[in-house]
């Protein structure tokens, strides 16, 4: 949250790391990737795949058994679910690292919310058709957004998330909620949504 609070306008990037506990895929740590994002995309190049490497070897050296088991991104202000991009990034990820999952994270509205909004996702096998699904849930998608949203729609489902949280992490959500908060009162509604309307 922290990482993807920094990163607002803009989107950020990182890795995962943990384990599979059965049918769960279990997160333990995760790292920033030095990665150029926009405020609508975020690619990593050959730098941010040479950092992954160079950090999971140092991670072995130091101890640390999990593997890298996911990646995860911010989507500041449009809500948690995957773009073309995404599920191309993510169709790549679990045809050569499976299992592998896509974690999105918007800390606009994690701060306005004063809890984590994250979704968690892995993609369909290219070529699959899925049964009929109906989204659970409303989101508010900007304009500009809306046509990538539906697009890629079917290619990928949400998987059941799970936070465990130590008392440092209260400690930090606390934090982020008391530097913030002013920002977020004081933000009209008609401004934050803006991007949203016609």
């Amino acid at each position: 949250v922290i990482h993807a609070r920094s990163g607002v306008p803009h989107e950020i990037m990182g890795l995962m790391q943990g384990k599979v506990i059965g049918n769960s895929l279990v997160i333990m740590d995760s790292f920033a990737l030095p990665v150029q994002g926009t405020e609508t995309r975020v690619n990593a190049a050959n730098e941010a795949n040479e950092y992954m490497v160079e950090y999971i070897e140092k991670s072995e050296k130091a101890g640390r058994l999990e593997n890298a088991i996911g990646w995860y991104h911010s989507h500041p202000g449009y809500g948690c679910w995957l773009s073309g991009i995404d599920v191309n990034t993510q169709l790549n990820n679990q045809k050569f690292q499976d299992p592998f999952v896509a974690v999105v994270i918007d800390p606009n509205r994690t701060i306005s919310a004063g809890k984590v909004d994250i979704g968690a996702f892995r993609t369909y096998p290219e070529n699959y058709t899925p049964p009929n699904a109906t989204t659970s849930e409303y989101q508010s998608i900007p304009l500009s957004k809306i046509e990538d949203f539906g697009v890629h729609a079917n290619q990928y489902y949400q998987l059941d998330v799970e936070i465990f949280k130590s008392s440092l992490d209260n400690d930090l959500l606390a934090m982020l909620w008391n530097k913030y908060w002013v920002n977020t009162l004081s933000q009209s509604p008609l401004i934050s949504v803006s991007s949203h309307a016609p």
